[in-house]
Order: structure tokens, then C-alpha cells, then sequence
């Protein structure tokens, strides 16, 4: 049965660590009664874009992509759910609740982040790496996940890393204006200056 948790206790890291993949649910407010729009959810992979900054501090890299809906909802109201869920043996489901806040390369504190996430991050092209978010945790909970399937992880993909390194700055900036200047909904998640890589 379901648990809730005061913190992220090793376990729980442990746990955390070993998921390749986690799930990034948000969505905006945006009529009066404060809905109104479209939620998101995005997959996120790469094992080592996710650290645990402390006992309710959580941070994710997030990588160049076709969209922007988890940053532009993040810039309108924060709120964000992130779900890991176990594919092997051991049936599990841990949603991490929070106030989500974006930092940019060109910010204080991106170095600092950077420093936590994982040695294949740090080789990879710039381009890859677009913002980091921090999550303060109010609500930490588990579930069984019976219905989630078994899975074997073949391998990770490298497609995101080979595609942002075959761009130079300008293209990459060019594809971010096109592509991540607004939420399908038309709230902002870049400004043309943020499109920008770190120099």
C-alpha cells in the first residue's frame, strides 16, 4: 500500500538511481477559475540528469527538445509532479510533489548545479543541456505499481546527444526560437536571448 514520506531517505535515493527513466507532469492556469490548458507529461531518460540535492531538493537536467510546456508552466505557476516507476521485479511508483524553478546556463548557481549530474552529461554538447530545474518537495509518496509491466532496458539512446552535436550555437539558438519560445498554449518558456547557449 501507499506511503508517505517526510523526506528522501536512502532508500528512496537508491531507489531513485537505479529507474532509467522518470516521468514530468505540470500544467498551466490559465482561465479565470485557474484552469485552462494543456497538461503535459514528458519522458525523461538518461540515468544521470536526475539528482537527489537533499533530503526535500530535487534537480533535473533538461535537455534541448521540440517543446518547452514543463519550463513555460514552471515560469506561470510552478507546480510540477515527477513519477518514477520500477520495470523490473520489485513493484513500485514514487511521485515526487513540488515547487519547480528554472535556472539558466547564463544564471548564478548553474555551475554549481551542474556539478551534480552525471560524467556523461558533462562530455555531452552544450546544446544538449538547456536548463536545469529545482524542485522544493511538499508531498513525497509511493504506491504498489502492480498493473506497471516488466521490462528489460535494452540500452539508452544517443540520438539527442549525436543531434545537438552536429549544431553549431547559431543553429541551435535558431531551432530554440522556433521551437521553445512558447507553450502549445502560447505562455512563454524562453525569451529570444535565453535561446542563447552558455559561452
Amino acid at each position: 500500500m501507499g506511503k508517505l514520506y517526510p523526506e528522501i531517505d536512502e532508500r528512496l535515493r537508491k531507489f531513485i538511481a537505479a529507474q532509467p527513466i522518470f516521468f514530468v507532469a505540470t500544467a498551466p492556469c490559465i482561465g479565470p477559475g485557474g484552469g485552462g490548458g494543456h497538461v503535459n507529461v514528458s519522458p525523461k531518460g538518461y540515468r544521470d540528469t536526475f539528482a537527489v540535492l537533499g533530503p526535500r531538493t530535487i534537480a533535473y537536467l533538461d535537455l534541448t527538445g521540440s517543446g518547452a510546456e514543463t519550463i513555460a508552466h514552471l515560469r506561470q505557476n510552478g507546480q510540477i509532479t515527477i513519477m518514477f516507476c520500477s520495470f523490473d521485479s520489485a513493484p513500485k511508483v514514487l511521485r515526487l510533489y513540488g515547487t519547480g524553478r528554472v535556472v539558466l546556463p547564463d544564471q548564478q548557481g548553474w555551475a554549481e548545479l551542474s556539478a551534480h549530474f552525471g560524467a556523461s552529461l558533462k562530455a555531452s554538447p552544450d546544446g544538449c543541456r538547456r536548463a536545469i530545474i529545482v524542485v522544493e518537495l511538499h508531498r513525497i509518496a509511493d504506491s504498489c505499481g502492480y498493473a506497471v509491466p516488466v521490462m528489460e532496458l535494452q540500452h539508452e539512446r544517443d540520438l539527442l546527444m549525436s543531434w545537438s552535436g552536429r549544431k553549431s550555437a547559431d543553429e541551435l539558438a535558431a531551432y530554440r526560437t522556433e521551437k521553445n519560445m512558447l507553450s502549445i498554449d502560447g505562455l512563454p518558456a524562453f525569451d529570444s536571448e535565453l535561446t542563447r547557449q552558455p559561452r
